[in-house]
């Protein structure tokens, strides 16, 4: 497969929000579980090209984007940029006094409550991102193309270390991380953050 790496533009939102929401399920399809499968995208893509695009990069075939990365390069910063920025607007659209089916609760629930950074986290790897792929771009090498591109750009904007944080269920992707170099910082009955430099 002949597969371009770009910067992620504005017009690339919509395909950040599908591929967020078909590998949203340990790396499965979300959508089959969700009313409102946008909330995937709310949370964990579409954010960073509005409030760091920079730090957004696709991976594009024939078939149109296949894959891309997200990353803020000060987690505490973002966070706060997310509480003035993005957030207000999608708690007014799903309010939690609304009735929703238990995996959309649990999303929405996410964007009402936000626990802050764990400080010792934030301060020894400022860095974080979410990178995804659809199952017709895996195990091609363009997950570790983006995964380079990232680190790249984490380490021109000034994070030396950055996290992640992998489900538990996902062991393709806990593979992939740890070839990458990640290492496990502390594990959670729901996943795993793993950590590592952004340089070798």
């Amino acid at each position: 497969m002949n597969a371009a790496l770009r910067p992620a533009r504005p017009d690339d939102e919509a395909d950040l929000y599908t591929i967020c929401a078909a590998t949203g399920e340990a790396g499965q399809d979300a959508r089959p579980l969700l009313q409102h499968p946008e909330l995937l995208g709310h949370l964990y893509a579409a954010a960073y090209l509005h409030l760091e695009p920079a730090g957004a990069w696709v991976v594009e075939d024939g078939q149109g984007v296949c894959g891309y990365v997200v990353t803020a390069h000060d987690t505490a910063r973002f966070e706060q940029l997310l509480e003035e920025e993005w957030w207000p607007a999608l708690r007014r659209q799903y309010p939690p006094d609304r009735t929703y089916a238990p995996a959309d609760a649990a999303l929405v629930q996410r964007l009402h409550v936000r626990p802050p950074p764990d400080p010792e986290l934030s301060r020894d790897f400022p860095g974080h991102l979410h990178l995804n792929l659809l199952p017709r771009a895996q195990g091609l090498g363009l997950g570790r193309r983006l995964m380079e591109q990232a680190l790249r750009t984490l380490h021109a904007s000034g994070a030396d270390a950055l996290h992640l944080g992998v489900d538990a269920r996902n062991t393709r992707a806990l593979g992939f991380y740890r070839r990458m170099g990640f290492v496990p910082w502390s594990r959670q009955p729901a996943g795993t953050l793993l950590t590592r430099r952004t340089t070798a």
